[in-house]
């Protein structure tokens, strides 16, 4: 890698580190470019060079956030394992990413921002559906190994995230509730398995 290609690096890393700052603290609204870019120490310009739009900034942030939390997981369907063992890893994954401060405080950001323009929360729940594309993948492969009822895809998944969140991030973005305990976390994990294999494992 070459020296200048290096130095963009640093600078796009700066500019990200910039963007949580601002938006944790000021959130979405307030948060300008302008700002950013000043206190990421780069001009506006190479700002826009990076990211195009305060959008496309904050959907980066959300998307190394979920990165960093699901790097070390494989999401991939085993014939050869229990289909709970292979449910349990994704979804304490899961709870692991709802319980990362970084990630309530920008979730708080983003529901902030979108209740005031609609169309910018279509494109971050789009953005969001996309980032739990590895479960549906999984239930959708499950099927095709015949250990799983014939219900589509993208509504198990959502179904069963459904019920983590009820505990592990709906309660701490709008009423403050801390963190769940690792215990706590897999408590709630093994009931939603319970709920989901009940109603769809062949």
């Amino acid at each position: 890698m070459t020296a200048p290609q290096r130095l963009t690096d640093r600078k796009r890393e700066a500019i990200i580190q910039a963007a949580i700052a601002e938006f944790r603290t000021n959130g979405f609204e307030i948060t300008s470019m302008d700002r950013i870019a000043a206190t990421a120490g780069v001009s506006k310009r190479t700002v826009y060079n990076h990211f195009p739009s305060k959008e496309e900034l904050f959907a980066e942030i959300l998307n190394q956030l979920w990165a960093r939390v699901t790097e070390e997981q494989d999401t991939s369907y085993r014939p050869d394992l229990p289909l709970r063992d292979q449910l349990r890893q994704l979804l304490l994954a899961k709870m692991q990413m709802m319980g990362d401060n970084n990630f309530l405080d920008l979730a708080r950001v983003a529901i902030a921002a979108t209740i005031h323009s609609p169309e910018r929360a279509q494109n971050m729940i789009t953005r969001m559906g996309e980032r739990e594309e590895g479960l549906t993948l999984w239930i959708r492969a499950a099927q095709a190994d015949g250990r799983l009822k014939p219900v589509a895809p993208e509504f198990a998944a959502q179904q069963v995230q459904g019920l983590l969140k009820s505990f592990g991030f709906w309660p701490q973005i709008s009423m403050g509730q801390t963190g769940l305990s690792p215990e706590v976390q897999s408590t709630v994990v093994e009931s939603a398995m319970d709920m989901f294999l009940a109603c769809y494992q062949l």
